[in-house]
């Protein structure tokens, strides 16, 4: 019995060692500080801030191609033989062309017609000749071609600006979407976080009631050996015992995996030990309901998403009654060409080149496919509308949900709270009369796993009551503990190189 009560103290002695060496080894977390851990390293925040940078990039691309556009095609060598018939003079002849030539173009988009206008200069070099029969002919000549023109469509929508429009309601969208993710990177890290506070304190209680049970062990070796109680109570607390060790060592299972987790979604080193603490002493927050659902119809960002959704529906159906739609083009153009053999007289007698088109595209019949796909596209932004009315309906009621569980909570911790006091009491004065035998060790588990859980209750009902409050500070969009509105950030602005 000696070795075994030596073992037990031993084992107990060796499990609170490597905890507290554990300890001075760990990284300890804050609320706060793996907050910041996740805004830089979180997985999630990463994805939405790299779909945010594509939208920005999107954009800034589409306005680049706004500004003039200059570009260069040179061709060094050309060289062209060919064997054609002559039929005014009905003889076969040999044509040979030898050419080095350039183009250098100009092109500016014109946003407000969505016309562009273009200045395009053609300069090379040529020798030709010709053969038909004994007669050979040779001609070597600078050449340049120099022109204005400007294409203007007509009587259609400018897809320029629908194009520009619906690139800045994405980033838009993109910012709102990169908000809203840090909101709920934020929930989800203070989730995780209470998750490994409740998992570490459960490891306590368990520590706690391993400690209890080896002295309930030890009280009935007493026993037994004073001849007090019957050998069958040993075997009981043995058991106890043995329950006990396995009931810690699976807390701390458990609170190892949530560890894991937490570090994955935060984006530490999975190989990192941490341990957090936090203070969850009840602090009661007074709500004005009226006032968090006002903030939150006039503030949340999914609004304004829908917004966009019914914006972005409305080019759609834009793009859908151009289908077949009448349309024209115009063309204009201005230029001069001239030639000479020698470079400098190269426009000594130019040639005027000017050219006008007008064309025209007139639909005749579709067999009802346009009417047919306009009421469709407006079936689709009747629905956007609807999913408009219906978001403020469930913002309203989210928000009402949360204050009624907050008001819930409060009571519910008082509860708690005297439930564990109570259990406090009864463990302590059933411990005496355990030790005077008036209980046996089985009666005497019973209170210890009653008193493990109305701790364990107490705490999950205090946290709970801080999870309920950030998820009325993400409903609503106002910190009701600090009496400010949450700004939601819709220009992000880009990292410092």
């Amino acid at each position: 019995m000696l070795l075994k009560k030596l073992i037990h103290r031993g084992l107990v002695l060796f499990i609170f060692c490597q905890l507290l060496l554990s300890v001075n080894a760990q990284q300890i977390l804050t609320l706060e500080s793996a907050l910041d851990i996740a805004r830089n390293n979180s997985p999630d925040i990463r994805r939405s801030l790299l779909n945010l940078e594509r939208s920005e990039q999107s954009l800034k691309a589409q306005n680049a191609a706004l500004k003039s556009n200059f570009s260069l095609s040179l061709t060094p060598f050309g060289y062209d033989q060919t064997r054609s018939f002559d039929n005014f003079n009905a003889k076969w002849f040999t044509s040979k062309t030898t050419q080095s030539f350039g183009t250098a173009m100009i092109s500016q988009p014109f946003l407000p017609t969505d016309g562009t206008i273009s200045l395009v200069n053609r300069f090379g070099w040529q020798n030709k000749s010709s053969i038909q029969g004994d007669n050979s002919i040779d001609s070597k000549s600078f050449t340049n071609y120099l022109s204005l023109s400007i294409a203007q469509p007509i009587f259609t929508y400018n897809r320029t600006k629908l194009q520009i429009k619906e690139l800045e309601l994405d980033l838009e969208n993109a910012q709102l979407n990169y908000a809203m993710q840090k909101l709920n990177s934020e929930k989800q890290v203070t989730q995780f976080f209470y998750d490994v506070y409740l998992a570490q304190m459960n490891l306590t209680i368990s520590q706690d009631e391993f400690t209890n049970t080896q002295k309930s062990y030890e009280i009935t070796q007493n026993k037994v050996t004073a001849g007090i109680a019957a050998k069958e109570e040993l075997y009981q607390a043995e058991l106890n015992f043995a329950t006990a060790k396995s009931t810690l060592q699976n807390a701390q299972v458990t609170l190892d995996n949530l560890k894991d987790q937490f570090k994955q979604y935060i984006g530490m080193d999975i190989m990192e030990e941490i341990t957090v603490m936090t203070d969850v002493t009840l602090n009661p927050v007074v709500v004005d309901v009226k006032k968090a659902i006002d903030f939150g119809l006039s503030s949340r960002m999914e609004l304004r998403q829908r917004e966009i959704d019914i914006e972005t529906s409305q080019f759609a159906m834009i793009r859908t009654k151009s289908l077949n739609e009448f349309k024209g083009d115009v063309s204009l153009s201005l230029g001069i060409s001239g030639d000479n053999e020698k470079l400098t007289k190269v426009y000594e007698n130019p040639t005027n080149n000017p050219r006008v088109s007008v064309s025209f595209n007139l639909p005749l019949y579709d067999w009802g496919e346009k009417k047919a796909r306009i009421k469709a596209q407006e079936a689709v932004i009747e629905t956007q509308k609807l999913s408009q009315v219906e978001e403020r309906k469930q913002i309203t009621i989210d928000i009402r949900k949360v204050y009624r569980s907050l008001q819930n909570l409060i009571n519910q911790i008082d509860i708690a709270k005297q439930n564990e006091k109570n259990a406090q009491l009864t463990y302590e004065i059933n411990l005496e009369r355990y030790a005077n035998g008036d209980l046996t060790s089985m009666d005497m588990n019973l209170f210890q796993n009653q008193l493990s859980t109305k701790k364990m209750s107490y705490a999950q009902a205090l946290i709970d009551y801080k999870i309920e409050l950030l998820n009325l500070k993400i409903q609503s969009l106002f910190d009701f503990e600090k009496n400010e509105a949450i700004v939601p950030e819709n220009i992000i602005q880009k990292k410092q190189p």
